[in-house]
């Protein structure tokens, strides 16, 4: 049953608390990973596979292997019954060591910076000839983007490498049409690789989304009129971890853009106000008004709450009470447009999509999606209406896994701080916010559906009033 009415509600949100212990995927599951690229590739008729990254596309280099370039691009070839190789330039070379992936090194510098030296390794035909590339072969090529239905006029030629390395190997492979974008066997919603994930990669992701989450959680506590962007963004205490996307925080005419970085720009009190912050794993955000009530705001838009933020948060909650193993995509997407699907509310992109280091790896959630939601998938609640008038827009964007019993049992047992906090979620979700969570739902955020839509009103925020 939907619920009928929400309403703001004054709340004690509970400290969560945050991770004194890091969980780290170990070897054995990249070797696994691979190993399960190669099985899959080889009934899909694939002789070897190539898997690029850069420092903005590491997600699926990084997936199999564990290293994630920082300056240069990258290469990790693998071919059954070889060990993998990760061509890397001089400043990758390194890091590539530490980061201890199932893979050998190979110097390849012109991946390195301009100008940095390129005597020491091979031209990139003999390299990819040395790790087994040659004629013949039906090689996968992986970057970062699977293309699909809607993408006019690319097919499954179609690579987003850098053509220079598309060149090399669609050369050594001696038919162009013998390279294919393999991205979907990682990539896919439905049956790839990274739409599943382990209790460790789990584990992992809530890590990072404690962190991102409670940093949004100290603007909300510590943010003032008056502040400028830059001082409101040093609250969320980015402490170094890798992020997935930029730091995010605007205010005032650049707030409804939702992507700029903060700048000096002053904040003041009525002041519409986003703010995002993503570590690989995790990205939540809140919108608001930097207000205390509606006497805030202007007189035209002082129907905020009802207008735009109770629908919305309606709209969350069944989407929330909808989310399951076995649910289809296009359930939730229909949960949300039945509630704000009027032009009003702005909402165009998927509301809720699967996140994994890569902020946003694809989606199972579009309007008549079949595709099933399973045990290991790691999502997150993402709908974003954008108005384009002067009620702005309000946000809860925060991350879940979907976990079945014995998934539940492993990240208990093996990671019982975080089994701790995720406990602790749920029950503020159920007991103070009243949403009625699955028992598969595991959430990720320190601040769990809270949506204060008057971000200096503490302590208020949406809940369930009544069903």
């Amino acid at each position: 049953m939907s619920v009928s009415a929400v309403a703001l509600k004054t709340m004690s949100l509970p400290e969560f608390g945050e991770p004194t212990v890091m969980p780290l995927v170990p070897r054995t599951t990249y070797e696994a990973r691979i190993e399960a690229l190669a099985a899959r590739g080889s009934r899909a008729g694939f002789d070897a596979f190539v898997v690029y990254g850069d420092r903005e596309h590491a997600a699926n280099v990084a997936y199999l292997s564990g290293y994630d370039p920082r300056f240069e691009e990258t290469l990790l070839v693998i071919l059954p019954g070889r060990a993998p190789k990760l061509l890397v330039g001089n400043e990758g070379w390194g890091y590539a060591e530490i980061c201890d992936g199932p893979y050998e090194r190979v110097l390849y510098q012109t991946f390195s910076l301009p100008a940095q030296p390129r005597d020491r390794s091979d031209a990139l035909p003999h390299i990819l000839a040395g790790c087994g590339l040659k004629a013949g072969q039906k090689i996968g090529a992986i970057g970062w983007k699977p293309f699909g239905a809607g993408d006019a006029g690319f097919g499954e030629t179609a690579l987003d490498l850098p053509s220079f390395i598309a060149d090399t190997v669609r050369a050594l492979a001696g038919d162009k049409d013998a390279v294919l974008n393999a991205a979907d066997l990682l990539m896919n919603p439905a049956d790839g690789l990274r739409a599943i994930n382990e209790a460790d990669q789990l584990a992992a992701f809530e890590f990072a989304a404690t962190f991102s989450s409670q940093g949004l959680r100290n603007v909300l506590r510590g943010i003032e009129p008056g502040m400028s962007e830059l001082q409101a963004a040093r609250l969320m205490g980015i402490n170094g971890l890798p992020l997935c996307c930029h730091p995010m925080l605007s205010a005032g005419k650049r707030a409804p853009y939702g992507l700029p970085s903060p700048r000096l720009d002053v904040i003041k009190r009525g002041d519409p106000i986003t703010m995002a912050y993503g570590i690989q794993g995790s990205l939540n955000a809140r919108a608001g008004f930097l207000a205390e009530s509606a006497v805030d705001l202007p007189p035209a838009i002082r129907d905020y709450v009802e207008k735009l933020v109770a629908p919305y948060f309606s709209a969350v909650v069944d989407w929330y009470e909808t989310v399951g193993i076995g649910v289809p995509g296009g359930a939730l997407w229909k949960a949300v447009h039945d509630r704000i699907g009027d032009p009003f509310f702005g909402v165009t992109l998927n509301p809720g999509h699967l996140v994994h280091i890569d902020e946003w790896m694809h989606s199972p959630v579009f309007s008549g999606s079949e595709v099933k939601l399973q045990s290991g998938m790691a999502l997150q609640v993402d709908i974003i209406p954008a108005t384009g008038t002067d009620y702005f827009t309000t946000n809860v964007e925060d991350g879940i896994a979907l976990a079945d019993e014995a998934l539940r049992e492993e990240i208990a047992a093996r990671y019982p701080e975080a089994w701790r906090r995720i406990e602790a979620r749920r029950a503020f979700m159920v007991d103070v916010l009243g949403i009625r969570l699955k028992p598969e739902i595991l959430p990720f955020s320190n601040i769990p559906a809270f949506l204060p839509p008057y971000w200096l009103s503490r302590n208020t925020a949406m809940a369930v009033a009544q069903r």
